[in-house]
């Protein structure tokens, strides 16, 4: 029987891309969100992720954007101030974007959702009181049962982890974004159901639909490039979390073949994540996509089996 994946990449802003593409298909293949098994994201994939395992419809999620994104990035004189215009601190403070997330899965336990979900994360400090114990490490928080589920655990605190992006906003109970280890997280999902201990099925009957936040045409000029730490800080943020896109996409490909379909439409120019402004532009690129080849494969391999 076919256990069906749907995921989600990080991209800060751009995340009302990725919503308004599944808002689309979910009107051209409709009911087929309700046939995932399993639903991953990272960052603001995360959020889509758990909004969507908590009962929210796509458009809802289009929504979020539009009416939230200027309050989330929104760098106040007095914040700038305060942190030497990111210099000292993060870009942005996190309490906008923390009690939007409240307002939206209040006090909801992962184990509470009404699907399976897969949410990276990286531990700063996992505060081992043993010595030589003690250490960062990646984190992926799901609600499968078992031993070592985070069904216990706050939506809106596993949200706020996945999406605490170095240099853009502070750190949330010792975690930052999980872009920095699977800003893609398809690959890590596909092991997650694959594991005998939680999802324990079988690889041929995976089938993982995979929904980027669109390929950023970015680049860095420059032949020999001598930066030091001032240069470097904020395109590395960038190139940890989108230089590695393409390794779980070529994964994917090798372990499902035809049955993983990836979406990453090339946006027209550079968006950042935190380009507030962008958010009208990103709805009206996502409504230019073709997205005949996707509903065509929803329809003859992600439903079928």
């Amino acid at each position: 029987m076919a256990y069906r994946i749907l995921t989600f990449d990080g991209g800060g802003v751009r995340g009302v891309y990725t919503a308004r593409l599944l808002e689309r298909l979910s009107s051209e293949v409709p009911g087929f969100i309700d046939k995932v098994d399993l639903l991953a994201g990272t960052s603001t994939g995360g959020i889509i992720a758990l909004g969507l395992a908590s009962g929210k419809a796509p458009a809802e999620l289009v929504s979020l954007y539009k009416d939230n994104a200027a309050r989330i990035f929104d760098s106040s004189w007095l914040h700038e101030l305060a942190d030497l215009h990111g210099l000292s601190g993060a870009e942005y403070d996190n309490t906008n974007l923390t009690n939007i997330l409240k307002g939206i899965f209040g006090s909801t336990r992962l184990a509470q959702l009404g699907k399976r979900v897969l949410v990276p994360s990286f531990q700063l400090d996992n505060q081992d009181p043993q010595a030589g114990k003690r250490m960062w490490k990646p984190k992926f928080f799901h609600n499968y049962p078992g031993p070592d589920s985070d069904g216990n655990e706050l939506v809106v605190d596993v949200a706020l982890r996945t999406s605490a992006a170095p240099v853009y906003f502070p750190t949330y109970q010792v975690y930052i974004d999980g872009g920095v280890v699977a800003n893609d997280p398809s690959m890590a999902a596909v092991a997650q159901a694959l594991d005998h201990d939680t999802g324990n099925q079988k690889l041929e009957e995976l089938r993982l639909l995979s929904i980027g936040t669109g390929a950023n045409p970015t680049y860095i000029a420059g032949h020999d490039l001598d930066w030091g730490v001032a240069q470097w800080a904020k395109p590395l943020v960038s190139l940890m979390i989108d230089g590695v896109m393409g390794v779980s996409e070529y994964q994917c490909r090798r372990l499902l073949d035809a049955r993983y379909f990836r979406l990453e439409p090339r946006l027209p120019k550079p968006i950042g994540m935190d380009d507030a402004a962008a958010v009208d532009d990103l709805l009206a690129w996502a409504n230019a996509v073709d997205l005949s080849a996707a509903k065509a494969w929803l329809t003859t391999t992600f439903l079928a089996g």
